[in-house]
């Protein structure tokens, strides 16, 4: 029987983050004999314009470019398996692939949440302030969302669109039935920007119970010189590589059910 070639990872970038950022995490796959590559985060690629008031673009948009990735990724190697790592804002993007577009394989979140503010300590009441008040006044004034604000500078309508998720914790994109695919979610310890409830709630409500692990990088797990930050792990990633590898190994490629989950807060 001839051996599956390793799989491609696609990777969908945070908010505001290019994707010369993850080439530790791209050769970090290579050198386990996978294949990586990042996609680009449209506004914030070199060379590339910059959300203004005539530069505009939506959740939609940057799910279609994730498709496009996966279909020409499986036209280079047609028995290859694809498996989209999103991070932060990349993980809701593989979610709204998943759902609205032939699936990929499988899907890894790392720091993804559901922004609902109901999710957060206190309330969210931060978060609100950026959604219901910070978010629609700049993007009214100045067309987009720029610097300093979070996700500055943010294009006007996918920037509305996470305010108006973060206000009623309804994605921008139909969800109406979760995610079946293989799916590992990596839950980050003392990740503020993705609290244990904002993670299991996105879990929860996206994902197939029976074809989701969750794993929580925990302090313990970081080796020195390496960070479990919500946005600094992917630079020292060997830590998350190596689960990623485990997972796709145990659970798909000897068809076991994915392991229980992690419980991230407290019954």
């Amino acid at each position: 029987m001839t051996q599956q070639p390793a799989p491609l990872v696609l990777v969908s970038s945070a908010m505001g983050i290019g994707s010369r950022y993850y080439r530790p995490l791209a050769e970090a796959f290579e050198a386990r004999g996978w294949a990586a590559r990042a996609l680009p985060r449209r506004g914030f690629e070199p060379g590339e314009p910059p959300a203004s008031r005539r530069n505009d673009w939506s959740y939609a948009d940057e799910i279609d470019v994730l498709a496009r990735a996966v279909v020409a990724a499986r036209a280079e190697v047609p028995d290859r398996p694809v498996i989209i790592l999103g991070h932060s804002l990349g993980a809701q993007l593989a979610v709204g692939h998943q759902l609205g577009h032939v699936p990929a394989d499988g899907v890894v979140t790392v720091g993804g949440a559901l922004p609902y503010h109901r999710h957060y300590p206190l309330g969210g009441l931060p978060l609100v302030i950026q959604a219901g008040l910070i978010v629609p006044a700049l993007t009214a004034l100045f067309g987009f969302l720029p610097r300093p604000a979070f996700g500055g500078p943010g294009a006007r309508t996918l920037m509305r669109e996470w305010a108006r998720m973060a206000l009623t914790g309804r994605t921008p994109f139909p969800s109406p039935e979760p995610v079946r695919t293989p799916s590992l979610i990596v839950a980050l310890e003392g990740d503020r920007l993705a609290p244990p409830m904002s993670v299991e709630a996105f879990a929860g409500a996206l994902f197939d119970p029976p074809a989701t692990t969750v794993w929580l990088y925990r302090h313990a797990d970081v080796p020195a010189g390496a960070s479990n930050d919500h946005i600094g792990w992917a630079r020292r990633p060997a830590p998350v590589v190596d689960r990623i590898v485990t997972w796709w190994s145990e659970t798909v490629g000897t068809g076991r059910r994915p392991a229980e989950a992690t419980r991230l807060t407290e019954s």
